[in-house]
């Protein structure tokens, strides 16, 4: 319960500065009547606490599903193609509000469609092993003409590029909150509810067939909602690196290996640790503002380091 509570009021600190800090100074009296902090600052905190969750998540599930500790939501290829369709939508000057996260979910999705292909071993049964080497196969090979198109881009474009394969939550707004509120719930309750199986999958293959796990469907169906899931918050905040592998292995020395509770922790903790970034990304060089991916892979390869250093010490 204790742990619960810290982690709670961890999110509500996070969520709470990240509505108080900002490049414009905004006095304690006047935050309720601000058109800065409504327009801008909540639904910018309230998108990156929903993001940050939702890696979290599909961090922490596509571990189980593989039994790899080094799994996240992008060593699946996700990230290299819903890079290469925004990208695509850049170069191709395609215009409107929703242009961009469009292209980047299409993007991800056909990422997503061809790796679970690719991991299908004998046309029916997914083999984990084979699911991270097509990740990496496909996430490669987008990521190459991702890169030849940006060599052939102009100057104003490659900026555009670049701030979004960083990350970014610059785009928030209530509409995009909504859109990841309609989005969001369905995902994340079929991951929730396979906790009880991820963990019996933990036991390996054949243990968890023995006790009631249907393996096979298990598989498809962690892997396509947490690949939703991701493409989804890719869609609407760039590439955002670190959090669905740091979280969850943070989450594991807390709460252990029972799904139950580690992924509603890693969602929790997921959407704090964004909400956090997010907010230094904005105050750390301001009035500029800093690309969050960054400011992750900043806060994340040292504290992965300080991990990796107990587990073999241990």
């Amino acid at each position: 319960m204790t742990r619960w509570l810290g982690l709670g009021l961890a999110v509500a600190l996070a969520f709470a500065l990240a509505v108080l800090l900002g490049p414009a100074h905004i006095p304690l009296a006047q935050l309720a009547s601000s058109d800065i902090v409504r327009s801008l600052r909540l639904p910018r905190a309230v998108l990156a606490l929903l993001v940050g969750g939702a890696l979290g998540l599909a961090g922490a599930s596509l571990q189980a599903l593989v039994r790899n500790p080094l799994a996240d939501p992008f060593l699946l290829g996700l990230s290299g193609g819903a890079s290469l369709g925004a990208v695509l939508a850049i170069a191709l000057h395609v215009t409107g509000p929703w242009a961009l996260p469009l292209a980047a979910f299409v993007g991800a999705l056909a990422a997503m469609a061809l790796v679970y292909r690719l991991g299908l071993v004998g046309g029916a049964e997914l083999d984990p092993r084979v699911l991270i080497l097509a990740g990496v196969a496909v996430g490669a090979f987008a990521s190459a003409v991702t890169t030849a198109i940006v060599s052939l881009s102009e100057a104003a474009q490659l900026r555009n590029t670049f701030l979004w394969l960083w990350g970014g939550l610059s785009g928030a707004s209530w509409d995009t909150v909504l859109v990841v509120c309609v989005y969001f719930p369905l995902p994340v309750a079929v991951l929730l509810a396979a906790a009880r199986p991820l963990d019996l999958l933990a036991l390996g293959e054949e243990p968890a067939r023995h006790l009631g796990a249907d393996v096979e469907p298990l598989r498809r169906r962690v892997y396509l909602a947490a690949s939703l899931l991701t493409a989804a918050a890719v869609a609407v905040s760039g590439v955002i690196g670190f959090v669905g592998l740091i979280v969850p292995h943070a989450m594991r020395l807390l709460w252990g290996h029972r799904h139950r509770s580690l992924l509603p922790a890693s969602f929790l903790a997921g959407g704090a640790l964004l909400a956090l970034a997010d907010t230094t990304a904005r105050v750390a060089v301001a009035p500029r503002e800093l690309p969050v991916g960054i400011v992750t892979a900043l806060v994340g390869v040292p504290l992965f380091a300080v991990m990796l250093r107990r587990w073999t010490a241990s």
